[in-house]
């Protein structure tokens, strides 16, 4: 079953999950910032994605920007950053099986789901 990390808020990601809902799949939504990944949860989403921690902050979020940006950071410091303020994890996050992409574009969707 495909997931899709989803902020309802954000333009992109609904329109991901309408694209997904378009392809007849079946789905789980993960509201990640009512119910934040954990730090299994995340290196192993991370390990999915083929990414680096850095790869996965929204640098340009305010939080990021006041209390992270050009500090000297381990990937553990990164990952436990977004463990603790899930708004800074890119979205919308498309996991299928043992893959996962960030679903902001959908042609590279098409070919995923």
């Amino acid at each position: 079953m495909i997931q899709i990390y989803h902020n309802p808020r954000c333009g992109k990601s609904r329109k991901c999950l309408t694209f997904i809902e378009t392809k007849g799949k079946e789905y789980e939504i993960i509201r990640y910032l009512e119910n934040p990944p954990t730090t299994d949860e995340l290196q192993l989403l991370l390990k999915k994605l083929n990414m680096k921690p850095l790869e996965l902050v929204r640098q340009k979020e305010k939080i990021w920007i006041e209390n992270f940006k050009n500090k000297e950071m381990t990937d553990q410091d990164i990952i436990k950053a977004m463990v603790e303020n899930p708004i800074l994890i890119e979205r919308p996050i498309v996991i299928n099986g043992d893959k996962a992409i960030i679903g902001r574009e959908l042609d590279k969707l098409n070919s995923f789901v």
